[in-house]
């Protein structure tokens, strides 16, 4: 399959709502359960985390971005982030042209580490974390509730830029 990766624009932010709300129904990949308006995706573009699509044929078929991890200046090259893509996309390897896109820039943006956490049952992402570097630091045990049931979490980490020695 022919993807193209590129940075998000405020335009997406509709495809970008789509892609997620379909993560949040699913209940695989957020502890999330109201869907997302592209009014609220908008909000997640602040010129310093970086955002990035894939495309198929013209349309968006999957995104990952970068959030603030901790407000403390310690932790100013920290980026948490999350991948996800559309429901008739998964398992094409758009998942990894979005990460491969998102080290990217968030290495030429200065970061040195991305973090996430992954629901253990989810299998796929924790298999996409593996193929792309990231390594599993540990498990935080009943992190949240999604509709009223404990769920564990697998946080991942992988180092980028000036830190990889």
């Amino acid at each position: 399959m022919s993807f193209v990766a590129r940075p998000a624009r405020l335009e997406d932010a509709a495809a970008i709502a789509a892609i997620y709300n379909e993560g949040i129904a699913d209940r695989v990949a957020t502890f999330e359960t109201e869907p997302r308006s592209a009014g609220q995706v908008a909000g997640w573009f602040d010129r310093r985390h970086p955002i990035v699509v894939v495309e198929k044929d013209v349309a968006i078929i999957a995104f990952a971005a970068g959030s603030s991890y901790r407000r403390r200046d310690c932790y100013v090259g920290i980026a948490e982030f999350s991948v996800y893509v559309a429901r008739g996309h998964r398992g094409s390897g758009a998942g990894s042209t979005a990460m491969a896109a998102l080290i990217e820039a968030a290495t030429a943006a200065g970061f040195w580490k991305l973090v996430s956490r992954v629901f253990p049952e989810n299998a796929a992402s924790l298999a996409l974390m593996a193929r792309m570097g990231f390594r599993e630091v540990g498990m935080y045990r009943r992190h949240g509730r999604l509709d009223g049931q404990w769920r564990d979490c697998v946080i991942v980490e992988r180092l980028i830029g000036d830190a990889v020695t």
